[in-house]
């Protein structure tokens, strides 16, 4: 297949470009740089100039492809405050690829998230649907993202071979910048390696090249209007994952009151204490994927999060 992947220089579409290649299909790749545009070249990609708000254009490279693979967000916005912006930019784009294929029967897969999906519970791919009461009880930006998804998944009523591949929080792997490089920083700066409460809260997980090989797998199999979990491991108990970092650190471990949290984890404070587990059983069953890289401990235990550059997560 000719696949259009956005954000495939990023974090994950750098690991699922190769793995689409390596299956036998052409990409092109969205780039809004000069970089980006480079690392898609030399990963034998073709490359498509542009960004998310060239709506036009993305409707143009959908139209002119087999299947569409949307991973790019605007995460430097959301960090900043502005989420809603991010997640209606994010919207619009999935609207101009809906328009695009609807009627053909071609494969559309977008990213989506499991964070807070059924807070201190197992949560499964039907949860989270529209229909769910429990979503009253999320804050406004899972929401939005949210919505995203079942408009994606909606898609499929119009034509279209629509999935959404629901993201752990922390997809780890050598060269990550996110969430657990992130706790890292905070530990070397604090002098501890902390978590909230009695840190009993999980975090489900995935290694970069498991999630990759669910996306290539998605768009080549997953029914229309289906929602899958990119989750290797159901629920990690944070205070493991800091007991691990305090360890390669040589840093003493604590619990920080929640009281303290938003001044020990700064803008982490807010996920660090949720409790997340969630099953990716269905999906496995589905479409046959198996995780078959280290889960999230084994990988922090390679040690090579902590030869980063100090300050290189978010």
């Amino acid at each position: 297949m000719r696949v259009f992947v956005t954000g495939a220089s990023g974090w994950i579409g750098s690991a699922v470009v190769p793995e689409l290649i390596g299956a036998g299909h052409q990409v092109v790749g969205l780039a809004r740089s000069d970089a980006s545009a480079a690392a898609l070249d030399a990963a034998g990609a073709e490359v498509h100039r542009g960004s998310l708000d060239d709506l036009d254009a993305l409707a143009a490279a959908a139209a002119d492809s087999d299947g569409v693979i949307h991973l790019a967000f605007k995460h430097d916005i959301a960090f900043t405050g502005g989420f809603e912006a991010a997640a209606t930019a994010d919207r619009r784009a999935i609207d101009a690829f809906g328009a695009a294929l609807a009627g053909s029967d071609r494969p559309f897969v977008i990213a989506s998230g499991t964070l807070g999906l059924k807070p201190g519970q197992l949560g499964t791919e039907d949860d989270g649907q529209r229909t769910d009461p429990a979503l009253a009880q999320l804050p406004a930006g899972p929401t939005l993202r949210r919505a995203n998804a079942w408009a994606t998944v909606e898609l499929a009523s119009r034509g279209v071979r629509s999935s959404v591949v629901r993201l752990s929080p922390t997809v780890h792997g050598e060269g990550d910048n996110g969430f657990m490089a992130t706790l890292i920083d905070i530990a070397r700066d604090k002098g501890v390696s902390g978590y909230i409460g009695d840190g009993s809260n999980r975090w489900n997980a995935v290694h970069r090249f498991d999630a990759a090989r669910l996306f290539r797998l998605a768009l080549e199999q997953a029914p229309a209007g289906s929602t899958l979990h990119a989750v290797g491991d159901e629920g990690v108990p944070i205070r493991t994952v800091a007991e691990v970092i305090g360890r390669h650190l040589g840093v003493p471990v604590a619990s920080v009151s929640p009281e303290d949290a938003a001044e020990h984890f700064t803008w982490l404070a807010g996920f660090i204490g949720m409790d997340s587990p969630v099953s990716s059983e269905q999906t496995r069953e589905r479409l046959g994927w198996q995780p078959t890289h280290p889960g999230l401990v084994e990988d922090l235990d390679k040690g090579h999060y902590f030869n980063r550059p100090v300050g290189a997560g978010h």
